[in-house]
């Protein structure tokens, strides 16, 4: 047990919608707490770049390689004893983009059936190594629209601002409705990772969060 009252074997995961700086806080918790990371792997996934020329054909494709790709690597972190700092957790997907297709006609109803029954069957049982608390960082359209263009990435500054309005809403639904494991809710525009006092005060709330749970 550390000086923060955060198992050493603790699962953190941290949410929440693209620009907010999961990444950044994943590193910099790892780094306080020692913890090992698990940052969402892209370059080898045989479907992304197919997916964003074709929605319509690819979309299923896409979520079952996230989910299965996902589901093992819960599945090492819990067997390796804990001790991690996730970046982005594998109930967004089917709370945020499986749902977002399925809505918008890009996945057929029978496919997101198929996918939410596997879903469910996998991740949402009493068997499933579920994070002992997941950190959502959440704050306002403009500081996450500022964030994204500071850091630059052409494919993010060049998408149409009505896709992060429509993603920040569903973000906002979800969040509010999740239930799977302890949530601890940080803004944005209230902490910084460089301050040690701000990210003291994020680990005592950590620990209070996980503490609750037990």
């Amino acid at each position: 047990m550390n000086s923060y009252h955060i198992p050493d074997n603790a699962i953190i995961t941290v949410a929440g919608t693209v620009g907010v700086g999961k990444s950044t806080l994943t590193t910099a918790l790892a780094k306080q707490l020692q913890f090992q990371t698990s940052f969402e792997q892209v370059d080898s996934n045989p479907y992304l770049e197919k997916f964003y020329h074709d929605f319509e054909r690819w979309s299923f494709h896409l979520q079952i390689y996230f989910l299965a790709e996902r589901f093992k690597e819960q599945k090492k972190i819990f067997e390796s004893g804990g001790g991690f700092v996730q970046d982005r957790s594998i109930y967004e997907d089917t709370g945020i983009f499986a749902k977002m297709h399925a809505d918008q006609g890009t996945m057929s109803k029978t496919d997101y059936h198929t996918y939410t029954s596997l879903f469910e069957a996998m991740v949402m049982t009493p068997f499933f190594p579920h994070p002992d608390v997941l950190i959502y960082i959440e704050g306002s359209l403009p500081s996450i629209l500022s964030r994204i263009q500071e850091r630059g990435r052409e494919m993010e500054i060049q998408t149409d601002v009505s896709y992060w309005e429509h993603m920040h809403e569903r973000y906002s639904v979800w969040i509010n409705e999740f239930t799977a494991c302890p949530v601890l809710r940080l803004n944005i525009d209230e902490y910084d990772v460089h301050d040690s006092e701000s990210m003291s005060n994020i680990l005592t709330k950590i620990g209070q969060t996980i503490a609750k749970k037990a």
